[in-house]
């Protein structure tokens, strides 16, 4: 997981550190992917901070929100099957079918 806590500019590594309760270093070597990602709580509380989506930079951590956990072990063959026939939509298609969903 790759953070840009530069983005901007308006971020510093120790004032995103000091914010979300870890240290410095550790964040450093997140940012450099040298660490594993953090956890969820962490993750969610970092994307705060940077004004990220918390899906996002779950993902790029190679994790899923635990209530999209909940939702994918409670029907895994369904949404599977749901997400594989998504993965050659359009964007677009894709954001109709989500903003249908949420009618």
């Amino acid at each position: 997981m790759t953070l840009n806590t530069k983005k901007k500019g308006k971020y510093s590594l120790r004032r995103v550190a000091r914010e979300a309760g870890i240290h410095p270093s550790y964040l450093s070597l997140i940012e450099n992917g040298k660490q594993a990602p953090p956890s969820e709580e962490t993750t969610v509380r970092l994307a705060g901070i940077l004004g990220e989506d918390p899906d996002v930079l779950l993902g790029l951590g190679g994790k899923v929100a635990s209530d999209l956990r909940k939702v994918i072990t409670s029907r895994p063959a369904l949404v599977a099957g749901l997400v594989r026939g998504l993965a050659n939509l359009p964007d677009e298609v894709i954001l109709r079918l989500r903003d249908n969903l949420q009618r």
